[in-house]
């Protein structure tokens, strides 16, 4: 009894450790980006938080990477976000906050449906991020971070399922969001979110995940089913689509940016 009362104290005390660290790592780039008034430093940050990826023998990189691909995808893009709102610390704050809560509650999560939502969320705020960034860079990076983003989200979505072919369909979905990335690089716009601050609302991360979601539940159908049957994936289409028409056609006469 003794051993199973000092086995729940240790399980309670490293679960408040590791809330502690999450909140910790959290703030920390939130104050290294006002502080610095640059990206790049918290990008280090971030980064040095991920050295269990490498504490291990190298030929487990590549592993470990290719696992952490949507929680760095997400952390990034949570760093860009806290420098484009530079300047509004409460926009800052409140991206603080969400960020604690995808650390705390929604990573860790292994249900399918959170696994979904973990790479939908990597998929909306890596796009997000990716087009605020790299109005400077060639096509040819733009496409090469879209790539990851299709891959990392297409991979961490198959890990919960029992699938042969799962490298197959990653590098499918990857080419679908290169091929929209180099569309992207060439025409979208970003819309302005009221009391944001800098941060826009840029119509390939919406395309990008209303896409996602339609191929998630197509994989679904086809999974539980062996084939994709109309029933299931009718309304997701027609929400998949009515997204993206409406961006497309109605929002381009909104307050707008060219990114």
């Amino acid at each position: 009894m003794n051993l199973l009362k000092s086995s729940k104290r240790r399980s309670l005390l490293s679960e408040i450790i590791y809330n502690a660290l999450n909140i910790a790592l959290a703030v920390v780039i939130l104050i290294v980006v006002i502080a610095t008034a640059s990206p790049l430093p918290a990008f280090a940050v971030f980064l040095l938080s991920k050295w269990r990826m490498l504490a291990v023998r190298p030929r487990y990189w590549l592993a470990n990477i290719k696992a952490n691909l949507v929680d760095s995808i997400v952390g990034l893009g949570f760093v860009v976000f806290l420098y484009v709102a530079s300047g509004a610390l409460t926009v800052q704050i409140v991206l603080t906050t969400l960020y604690i809560g995808w650390l705390l509650y929604v990573k860790p999560k292994s249900k399918r449906s959170f696994v979904a939502i973990q790479a939908g969320t990597a998929v909306f705020v890596g796009v997000t991020a990716l087009m605020a960034m790299t109005y400077n860079w060639h096509a040819s990076g733009v496409v090469l971070a879209m790539w990851i983003i299709g891959y990392s989200a297409a991979r961490h979505v198959l890990s919960s399922y029992d699938e042969a072919h799962r490298s197959f369909f990653n590098v499918l979905w990857a080419f679908v969001f290169a091929e929209l990335g180099w569309l992207a690089y060439h025409w979208t716009f970003a819309y302005t979110v009221p009391g944001f601050g800098g941060l826009k609302l840029t119509q390939a991360a919406i395309v990008a995940l209303a896409l996602s979601f339609l191929a998630e539940r197509v994989y679904a159908s086809y999974h539980h089913h062996e084939g994709v049957r109309s029933g299931d994936v009718i309304l997701p289409a027609l929400l998949t689509v009515s997204v993206v028409v409406v961006v497309m056609l109605f929002f381009n006469t909104l307050d707008r940016g060219v990114v």
